[in-house]
């Protein structure tokens, strides 16, 4: 079974120890027998999935939002031209249920985010679309948002983030393959 080395090596002298390494040291030493890469991987994304995500939470504030709010005028201003879809398509996009999708569109409507109006096509159906109110709003969050999650990768080679991104792909892919049954 490989173990993780021991810190210090060519890739980690330019960057200090930090809490992932305090704590896989100790699990190093109380159960030498554990492989505890898996865990210096995970905690490391978990951690910076939590830092960034506070600060993101935090940039779309500033434009009357919360990060839920985001995913879904985010969806629709990514569905392009006239920025679109119905409930159904917003809640599957976002895996969301209809009732936890419903409170997010009273809550943007209310803002003067969107508008829900009847489908043409299906009378039982609505569509909900983004104002112009709601387009000014996304475009300037996804792009404060962009920038502040690009200061962090900025502490990055663009070699080393292309590559991170491509391991992090192929990783994401394995998770998902891992937690399949049948």
């Amino acid at each position: 079974m490989a173990l993780q080395s021991e810190p210090g090596g060519e890739a980690e002298s330019a960057v200090q120890r930090d809490a992932v390494d305090a704590i896989t040291g100790q699990w190093n030493r109380e159960r030498p027998d554990l492989d505890t890469l898996p865990m210096a991987v995970f905690g490391r994304i978990y951690r910076v999935s939590r830092i960034m995500g506070d600060r993101m939470e935090k940039e779309y504030q500033r434009y009357g939002i919360g990060r839920g709010e985001f995913d879904v005028l985010a969806t629709l201003r990514r569905s392009g031209a006239p920025y679109t879809l119905s409930p159904r398509q917003l809640s599957a996009t976002l895996m969301l249920t209809t009732g936890g999708m419903t409170g997010r569109l009273d809550k943007l409507e209310k803002a003067g985010l969107l508008q829900r109006s009847p489908d043409p096509g299906d009378r039982r159906g609505l569509r909900v679309t983004l104002t112009e109110k709601g387009l000014d709003v996304i475009d300037q969050a996804v792009g404060s948002g962009l920038a502040l999650q690009q200061a962090a990768v900025d502490g990055l080679a663009p070699d080393e983030a292309d590559l991170l991104a491509g391991l992090l792909r192929r990783l994401m892919a394995a998770a998902e393959a891992s937690g399949r049954t049948g």
